[in-house]
């Protein structure tokens, strides 16, 4: 019995309990009204439920003696063993083996389908990250950005949504002729400028536009020679930019340049619209938006007084374009040092008529440090000043890259030990859950030659305290990727796929697939391989939703 239906099995018990006592209080309750928990100690059943809690002062009874009589309905009901009242009315249900072992041919027939819904069909999601300026090689928060940008993508995929994944080449701007400047004077041998960029890739750069180049560059006059290593070199790094994030696992469904908003008229045609509902007004030569209506702290210059477009010009032409394109929801991934902007972007937002933090959602990601002996490592070998997606790949894996960055909040900072990561131990997450999916195959495999195989199911054998633990976890999957999806955080699936390695490696050691010296082949190790199996599907669709390999040997 999975989740939902012994939650409509809960509703059918209580329904006519709460309407034997007040008339009308069962009117519109649904699975919704009562989800159910896990509990923490496995000891007190497979599942806890605080309906009756929740319903007894509306129906006007002891919410214990609620509870006694919702357990009595449900320990009518087949495939539950037991049912306990705990505490002041909490409710312990225990499935019986059966019905819980049952899960286990579940998710084998299931498959890679293990995990996926339909809840978000509908949506169609325009999720941007990454979006690091083509002046350099990626650091270290755009690769968290990636990693968990890029799971995220795969879980709201799992779940039924349309999603599209981009990135926005910041292609217009002073940072740009900046990078220009940094590529002709490194050409020259001359120090780079003082705003600019320095490192060895800057060299690299400049030297491929130079062999490139159609002519002769010292004939060229500077702003002409320039213009060369503006459009070139931008071309150049923003081609190392992407073979570094395919490397990574990570590639983009949309490149949108930002310099097309300022050449197809993208700003002037938001700024109309804006104007059209009555957000724009003229103040001091210069063109506002009212954004105070909406909970900023201030109007914002959208056009100013000597006609060119302000920063947050952009913004408005963008997010035009994403809802024009169809996106019902766009989220932006941005770095911590755009939590300023959350208010005004959602301002905007309102102003379009949209509704904030629905059609417009922004997550923001904390910093990540690389510690190696204990210290901190600040230095790349090549870009000089930072360390880059290339520098943690080349030290951990991607596989180890990703993983590290997608387990855990993006709430807090990250300090990254590469020693834990390089280290072939169950001190290494990523190591530890990689090793747990190897096993099962390697129990597979050892199961068939053996003799063991799937040719029976007998999921009433599967009565060991450590396979209801492991069967429990197993179950959580599907909710624990729907959460994560809901609430856009990919770490719920990591910390989960952990905690299911373990319980596996615990089953491991207590329960035999293959059976012992002379033994004969019995219907519970048939029954166990489809266990071992199972687990081996849930820690693989996990580590797939992840974007992280699920190798079978180790």
């Amino acid at each position: 019995m999975d989740p939902d239906a012994l939650s409509a099995a809960l509703v059918a018990v209580i329904a006519p309990l709460a309407e034997a006592r007040r008339e009308g209080a069962s009117d519109g309750l649904s699975a919704a009204d009562f989800p159910l928990d896990r509990p923490k100690n496995r000891d007190h059943g497979d599942w806890a439920s605080n309906a009756a809690l929740k319903l007894a002062k509306s129906v006007g009874v002891n919410p214990r003696e609620f509870a006694a009589e919702i357990a009595a309905g449900l320990e009518a009901l087949d495939g539950i063993a037991s049912v306990e009242v705990a505490g002041p009315g909490f409710i312990n249900i225990r499935l019986d083996a059966a019905t819980a072992g049952s899960l286990a041919k579940t998710i084998v027939d299931a498959g890679a389908a293990f995990g996926t819904s339909d809840v978000l069909a509908g949506e169609v999601i325009n999720l941007e990250f990454v979006s690091a300026n083509p002046t350099g090689p990626i650091h270290l928060g755009g690769t968290r950005w990636a990693a968990v940008g890029d799971s995220l993508a795969r879980i709201l995929s799992s779940q039924g949504a349309k999603v599209t994944r981009e990135y926005y080449f910041n292609d217009h701007g002073a940072q740009i002729d900046r990078f220009a400047r940094s590529l002709a004077a490194a050409w020259a041998g001359e120090p780079a400028p003082e705003d600019g960029y320095g490192g060895a890739y800057i060299g690299d750069i400049a030297r491929r536009v130079a062999l490139a180049y159609d002519g002769d560059l010292a004939a060229l006059d500077p702003d002409t020679r320039q213009e060369v290593f503006r459009e070139r070199g931008v071309g150049f790094m923003f081609d190392e930019i992407k073979r570094s994030l395919h490397d990574f696992g990570v590639d983009f469904d949309v490149y949108f340049h930002e310099n097309e908003l300022h050449e197809s008229g993208a700003v002037a045609r938001a700024v109309e619209r804006l104007r059209e509902l009555g957000r724009i007004y003229e103040s001091e030569g210069a063109t506002w938006l009212r954004t105070t209506d909406f909970g900023d702290d201030k109007d914002r210059v959208v056009i100013k007084s000597d006609g060119k477009p302000a920063y947050i010009s952009g913004d408005l032409a963008y997010y035009l374009d994403k809802r024009e394109r169809g996106f019902t929801r766009c989220i932006i991934m941005l770095g911590a040092d755009h939590h300023g902007y959350v208010q005004r972007l959602m301002a905007m937002c309102a102003a379009f008529g949209d509704e904030p933090y629905v059609n417009l959602q922004i997550l923001i990601g904390q910093m990540v440090n690389l510690v190696k002996d204990g210290q901190p490592v600040r230095m790349s070998k090549r870009a000089g000043t930072v360390v880059t997606m290339e520098d943690l790949v080349d030290i951990v894996g991607a596989d180890a890259a990703r993983y590290a960055l997608t387990r855990s909040s993006t709430d807090s900072n990250l300090d990254v030990d590469l020693d834990v990561l390089q280290k072939r131990t169950n001190d290494n997450p990523v190591f530890y859950v990689q090793y747990a999916h190897a096993r099962t195959h390697n129990v597979a495999r050892n199961a068939v030659a053996s003799g063991v195989d799937r040719s029976v199911f007998a999921p009433e054998a599967l009565t060991h305290e450590t396979e209801s633990a492991l069967l429990g976890a197993l179950q959580e999957f599907p909710r624990v990727v729907a959460y994560s999806a809901e609430v856009h955080e990919p770490h719920r699936i990591a910390r989960a796929l952990e905690e299911l390695a373990g319980l596996y490696h615990r089953w491991y050691d207590n329960c035999r697939v293959i059976p012992l010296g002379d033994q004969p082949v019995e219907d519970v190790h048939r029954t166990r391989l489809w266990l071992n199996d199972a687990t081996g599907q849930v820690l693989r669709n996990g580590l797939t939703l992840l974007g992280v390999s699920a190798p079978e040997r180790m």
